[in-house]
């Protein structure tokens, strides 16, 4: 008897197939205080395994309104440069260096951003890995454009927030991974697949596409209502052949 097709083993939901939630205990989100202008100050960087790029721990003095003398924490990616006790920004006009947050409509042609919010108050959405940023492209009165690093131009809100400069440990990947174990587990760390086998590797009874016959593949379209262990190869369309105006 054959074993379950990986799709199936991975629907049915054992402890090698889920998501490690101890990764995922940092949340990056910018506070949300409406109006707010000031400094927040690096307190700490931090690893988190669930995310390729350092985190800034960041720390708010809120010294004006209803929460005056209180204290706000967040988490942001580290920027180039970043260090501990630096002061950055949070929504000051005129003022911009690396890792200030800046409303979008504040921000300058050719600036480089990252952590960007795709709508006002989500928290950061766009540009979150390591090495990475957009380029502020041009600007109109209800749209501000970023071009991101693939050349796909996108339009956000002006009042979105974003951080100047690029999203530290932009070197990570040119370190050679030299042990399979090593690849095994940043992959186990963000729930990814790996090793992955090619099913036409497979034998017969242990895929779909097994033994393959001389690797004389023949392309197959599964039912759309096919369980996960039948559900292989192109996704059935809606309709085929040519349409008849």
């Amino acid at each position: 008897m054959g074993k379950r097709i990986i799709q199936r083993a991975r629907g049915h939901g054992g402890p090698v197939y889920r998501v490690r939630k101890k990764a995922f205990v940092y949340e990056i989100r910018y506070p949300n205080i409406k109006g707010f202008s000031g400094e927040s100050e690096i307190i700490e960087l931090v690893h988190s395994r669930a995310h390729s790029a350092p985190l800034a721990r960041m720390r708010i003095h809120l010294k004006e309104g209803e929460n005056k003398g209180g204290t706000i924490m967040f988490y942001a990616p580290a920027f180039e440069g970043a260090f501990v006790g630096q002061k950055i920004a949070f929504n000051i006009e005129g003022r911009k260096s690396a890792g200030d947050i800046v409303r979008a409509e504040n921000m300058e042609m050719g600036d480089k951003v990252y952590n960007i919010e795709r709508i006002p108050g989500d928290g950061g959405k766009i540009m979150r890995s390591a090495g990475t940023s957009a380029v502020v492209s041009r600007k109109s009165k209800s749209e501000i454009f970023i071009k991101t690093p693939s050349k796909k131009e996108i339009a956000i809100n002006p009042e979105c927030l974003a951080q100047i400069g690029i999203i530290a440990g932009g070197g990570r990947k040119e370190k050679p991974v030299m042990k399979a174990g090593k690849m095994y587990h940043i992959k186990k760390t963000r729930s990814k697949l790996w090793p992955r086998t090619s099913a036409v590797k497979m034998n017969a009874l242990d895929h779909p596409f097994g033994s393959g016959r001389g690797k004389r593949i023949k392309s197959k379209i599964a039912k759309r209502n096919a369980p996960p262990g039948a559900k292989v190869g192109h996704i059935r369309p809606r309709r085929t052949g040519r349409k008849k105006r």
